[in-house]
């Protein structure tokens, strides 16, 4: 499994984790929308790729993806607008699972968030309501599949530097926060570890290596 296609490739998160997957030997491809993030992205060392997944249907989808032995989401609408947040991060990541089947890139990881489940309990008229249940959705979709997933679900997100630790809900975590850089190499440890297949990982900083913690 050499090459991986992150979608979201701009994001706070991707720009940390294509130099690892560069580094660690995989081809990346980052997909993003502004093709102004071009040069941004390439300075990663992975292959920019400008694409709205937002506006591609599943066979437009599926020729994206193919190729690929591995798809990261870590694509979002970024809130504040509920109807691209069901556009993007529902309905679009939706699409992009049943593209991934079609193009027989079958290993799938979704970064999603720690309290993302059908459950969530976010009331209708708080902002959050959107993000929650078009997460909720995408990962129930995830689950379904007969892709070998993963689902990544960190805790609030700061800029905190890279510490190599966290602490999983496995480990009696509760939501908390985490660096994005040590998402990042979540992200990669999850993609070397054939054991993360089909588990929802939910952690936040902690104590534990990180791949020891996703070892459970």
């Amino acid at each position: 499994m050499r090459r991986v296609l992150v979608v979201g490739g701009h994001g706070k998160v991707a720009r940390l984790l294509l130099p690892l997957l560069v580094a660690a030997g995989y081809e990346a491809t980052a997909v993003f929308r502004n093709p102004g993030h071009q040069a941004e992205v390439a300075e990663t060392g992975a292959t920019p790729l400008v694409a709205d997944v937002e506006q591609l249907e599943i066979d437009a989808l599926a020729e994206l993806l193919a190729g690929h032995d591995a798809i990261v989401w870590s694509a979002g609408a970024g809130g504040g607008n509920p109807p691209r947040t069901y556009a993007v991060d529902r309905d679009a990541a939706i699409r992009s699972m049943e593209a991934a089947a079609l193009a027989g890139a079958r290993r799938y990881l979704m970064v999603s968030y720690f309290g993302a489940r059908t459950d969530h309990g976010v009331p209708p008229d708080n902002p959050f309501f959107p993000y929650a249940e078009a997460k909720a959705a995408a990962d129930a979709h995830l689950t379904a599949s007969t892709l070998d997933w993963t689902i990544l679900a960190p805790s609030r997100l700061t800029d905190d530097p890279p510490t190599g630790r966290i602490e999983t809900a496995e480990q009696g975590a509760v939501a908390g926060s985490v660096g994005r850089a040590d998402v990042a190499a979540v992200v990669l440890q999850a993609l070397h570890d054939p054991a993360t297949i089909g588990r929802t990982l939910r952690f936040n900083a902690g104590a534990t290596p990180i791949p020891e913690a996703l070892r459970g």
